[in-house]
Parts: structure tokens; sequence; C-alpha cells
């Protein structure tokens, strides 16, 4: 009796990180090693759009799978700057932090449209609580820029049990504006939230976050030292090189310095978890990446 051959292996589902620009994206490494410790067998790339590209990127990548070419079916997406603020229209359906938010990082391409979610500031949340190791229940958090980075986490520090969250940001108006989108989520929660100007937002925090572009364009710090409680976090959500200043300021003023890293990885593992249904562990992945960022400097 002659034997069946065997079926061909199936080909990975695909998935990439699209931005302007994106070569510098570890995206790639990190889903690779969830990938790898949980037995989920995809392909994670990188693509490159056009300043005026981006929905075009998207479709371009669905479009492209190929069996004759090895190429399996696209199943969703990361989104980096600066195409956030691009995606909520194109989604048919919107997750809750997302829409509070106006901004995604997260595509998952489902048979009946695409939905759209923001893991952001859960990635952040979780490297502060898990990875920090610093309790939100009944914080006072400061919270420096009201920009695109700002608007996708202050909705999750918002739920995480902080007791008060103030909006820093050179221009008052826009962190008025930020905070006034968020009243009714904060109100929900019972957290007194508040806009103030870079001098004038109090001090003695408990976490002092950096959402601004001062570190990448290698700016001052741009609150006083004042805002830091002694033994407080201060965490920049840049990483490598351009958050040094900002860690050794804290570091010199009493507080515990931390880089965006472990927040980049926690958003990563929320996406893994929202694409494949599996959660996977962060810790590993986080020092692995560390490691290869050192080896490359």
């Amino acid at each position: 009796m002659t034997r069946a051959p065997d079926a061909p292996p199936a080909l990975p589902d695909r998935y990439a990180v699209l931005g302007h620009p994106v070569a510098h994206s570890q995206s790639p490494f990190i889903h690779a090693a969830f990938a790898r410790q949980t037995g989920q067998h995809i392909d994670y790339g990188r693509i490159e759009c056009a300043l005026d590209g981006f929905e075009a990127g998207v479709r371009t990548f669905i479009a492209s799978a190929d069996p004759a070419k090895g190429l399996g079916p696209a199943r969703g997406c990361n989104i980096t700057v600066p195409f956030k603020f691009q995606v909520l229209p194109l989604a048919r359906q919107v997750s809750e932090r997302a829409a509070l938010a106006q901004a995604a990082n997260v595509l998952r391409f489902d048979a009946d449209g695409w939905f759209a979610d923001n893991s952001d500031g859960i990635g952040l949340v979780r490297d502060v609580q898990q990875g920090a190791g610093l309790a939100l229940a009944g914080s006072r958090v400061l919270l420096v820029g009201a920009g695109g980075a700002a608007a996708g986490v202050l909705g999750p520090l918002i739920s995480s049990g902080a007791r008060a969250i103030t909006v820093a940001n050179r221009s008052p108006e826009r962190a008025a504006a930020l905070v006034q989108r968020h009243l009714g989520w904060a109100q929900q929660h019972g957290v007194a939230l508040r806009a103030t100007g870079l001098q004038d937002c109090s001090e003695g925090y408990d976490l002092v976050l950096n959402s601004s572009a001062s570190s990448l364009a290698g700016a001052p710090v741009p609150v006083p030292a004042r805002v830091l409680a002694p033994g407080s976090l201060a965490l920049d959500m840049m990483y490598g090189p351009a958050a040094q200043p900002f860690l050794a300021w804290a570091e010199a003023h009493g507080a515990r310095g931390r880089d965006g890293l472990g927040m980049l990885v926690e958003q990563a593992a929320e996406a893994f978890w929202l694409w494949r249904g599996v959660r996977p562990e962060t810790a590993s992945v986080l020092a692995a990446l560390r490691a290869r960022l050192a080896a490359a400097t």
C-alpha cells in the first residue's frame, strides 16, 4: 500500500510593524522571542511606509499573502510613529482604550474587519507595577507631556488605581485638552486629574513619567527636581542613549530611574496576546533585549 505524502507544513501567520522610520524597531526581536517561548508559528517583519502611505502599506501587506511564494496570511500589525493617529478611521471596531487615546498601535485583521487597540498604556502600567515594583494604587503621578505618547497611557494610568494624576506640558492648554477628554474616565475611577504648566506642577510625586520629546531632542529635563519624592520612580518612555540624561537626573535627586524598554516589551506582550490568545512571559525577553542593545553599543 502506498503511503500518502505528508501534507506540507502550514505557512506561518504574518505580522509586522509599520512606521516611518522603522528600521530601528526592536519589535521583530521581541515577537520572535515570544513565539519561540509559546510555540506560536508566526513571522514578524518591518514595513517602512511613505509618510502619506500608511493605509496603502497595510492593504499591500494583507494582499501580499501568496502560498506559492511561501507567504502566509497577514493576521495583524503594530503601528508606530507617525501613524498611530491614522488607524481608528480604518477600523471596524475600536477598543475602549484606543478610543479614549484617539490613537492605536495594534491592528488585528479579523474576518469581518479590522480591530484597533492601544497597548501602550497597559504596557506602561505593567512595567511600572511588575517590572519596577511600584504599586500604583493610591499613588500621585506626574505625566510630563501631552502629545501622542501621553494620550496613549493616560487612560490605563487612571484605571490603575492612582489617587491623583497631573499632566504637565509646555503648553498648558494642550495639557488641559487631554485632561478634559479623560475627565469622565477619571471621575468613574475616583482619580483627581488636573493640567498644569511645566514649572507649576507641585512636588513630591511617587511616579514621574516623561512622555515629552525632551529626551529625543537632547533637551534638559523639563520639570524641576522638586517633583521627585524621595525614593520615587522616574521613568522616561525613551530608551538607549536618549534616556540616559533623564535617568542620571532622577538618580542624582534621590529617585529610581527607569527607561522605556520594559514598557516596550510589555506593550508587545499585550499585542501578542490580542493576536494569538497566549500571554508570554516578559522578564526573560526584556533581559535578552537589554543584553542585545548593550552588545550593539
